[in-house]
């Protein structure tokens, strides 16, 4: 007997839900029925006009490519007859993805809401009989399955909840592929999402996406098998936090102190990459080998070294089109007490590393967030406790960040006053084990 028709339901039509979710479904062609859930009229009235096809263009190493993927069935939970089908394709899927800003939005919108939907269309699959499914949850968030998890079963009535987490597994994710929604595709060469849209995907080709591992008692065969099974996803959620997108907030915040707009311009950049591969090995990389040593290739010298050069070339892939305002944006968050700078500051100095080159980084995205911090240490650090006051932290542990951060922002104004000259040779020696 043949084995029932997978369907594929995606929450969310951004960078990620279309240019690696549903794209990669795709890919798979084990998929008979891929469903979008989008909440802006105008792109689900644009994805119908197009047949359910579109366009993301992929960034390769030596070029630009535009892919179409569908016809993908797009559908609005805000409208009524929308919803019902929506329920229903949640009923009968396998797998799952939720690609929404944050994870505050899984309960917004009442009855429309991604929890509410979910809670609706599991509790059917689960009366029925319906096919085993997982949920990737794909918010940057390291515990936005459990959370997910937490507010569908809460909307589930009780007495199916044991029931729904039997047959439903929610997974996190790792994802460290780059993606965004560009404006002005004609302008950058690209193809538009669909025809006439004032948009475009552009994602780079990289799909190493890590997941949690189901906790069904018997295998499950996942349609979208590129994606790894990691038993523990904790330790590469601290390696993207703290090695990917705290080198790329560095490579920002430093790069807009040196005028260049564009990521790719930094390979231009006396010693730039030589500094980011640096801050990459002997700061954040040697704090996380000595913190998960032995539990996976990627952490050890070899392993770690393979992954930041991987990861500085795609970093600084012309045909990426990244901006050093982009990557830069929100810097109070980036500051924030666990966030990517200063979470990595505080992981080094716990190893008993002195992160010099972070230190700079960090010091350069407090100027961006407050000017001022710059014209005395007395504002910096009444600016950084104010950051970090909701997260409650140690006064022993808050007190060496701050000194961490005020050491990296003396030394940024002496590079300024200097004329910012290379960066490897203005920091030589300053870096590594204190």
């Amino acid at each position: 007997m043949a084995a029932p028709a997978r369907t594929f339901v995606d929450f969310g039509f951004g960078a990620i839900g279309a240019g690696l979710m549903l794209y990669e479904a795709a890919r798979s062609k084990r998929f008979a029925r891929l469903v979008v859930a989008e909440v802006v009229p105008e792109t689900v009235a644009a994805l119908r006009r197009a047949g359910g096809v579109y366009t993301v263009n992929i960034a390769r190493p030596e070029r630009v490519d535009a892919e179409l993927v569908g016809p993908v069935e797009a559908l609005d939970p805000g409208a009524a007859a929308d919803r019902e089908k929506l329920v229903a394709a949640v009923a009968g899927s396998t797998e799952m993805a939720t690609a929404v800003p944050s994870v505050e939005f899984y309960g917004r919108g009442g009855a429309s809401s991604v929890a509410a939907v979910l809670a609706e269309g599991l509790a059917r699959k689960t009366l029925a009989g319906g096919p085993r499914a997982v949920v990737y949850a794909a918010e940057n968030h390291n515990r936005a399955a459990e959370i997910l998890e937490e507010q569908v079963l809460a909307a589930v009535p009780a007495e199916l909840r044991a029931a729904v987490r039997a047959q439903v597994a929610f997974l996190n994710t790792v994802i460290g592929k780059m993606s965004g929604l560009t404006a002005d595709p004609a302008g950058q060469g690209l193809v538009p999402v669909t025809p006439g849209s004032a948009r475009a995907f552009l994602v780079e080709e990289f799909n190493r996406i890590l997941v949690s591992r189901p906790a069904f008692p018997e295998p499950f065969r996942r349609g979208i098998a590129v994606f790894e099974e990691k038993p523990d996803l904790l330790p590469f959620e601290e390696a993207k936090l703290y090695g990917h997108n705290a080198v790329h907030a560095l490579a920002a915040y430093l790069g807009a102190e040196q005028g260049v707009p564009a990521i790719c311009e930094l390979r231009a950049v006396p010693g730039f990459t030589k500094f980011l591969r640096a801050a990459f090995l002997e700061e954040s990389g040697a704090a996380l080998i000595a913190r998960h040593a032995g539990l996976d290739p990627l952490f050890t010298p070899a392993g770690w070294q393979a992954y930041a050069d991987d990861l500085i070339a795609r970093m600084t892939n012309p045909h990426l089109g990244d901006t050093v305002e982009r990557v830069g944006r929100d810097p109070r968050r980036k500051l924030g007490w666990d966030d990517r700078l200063v979470g990595t500051l505080r992981l080094c100095l716990a190893a008993g590393i002195r992160p010099a080159r972070f230190a700079l980084g960090a010091a350069a995205a407090l100027c961006a967030l407050d000017p001022g911090a710059a014209a005395g240490e007395g504002r910096a650090r009444e600016a950084l406790l104010g950051l970090w006051e909701p997260a409650g932290p140690d006064a022993g542990e808050r007190g060496a960040a701050v000194e961490t951060v005020l050491g990296g922002l003396r030394r940024l104004l002496a590079w300024r006053a200097a004329g910012k000259p290379a960066l490897p040779g203005f920091l030589a020696g300053e870096g590594g084990r204190a």
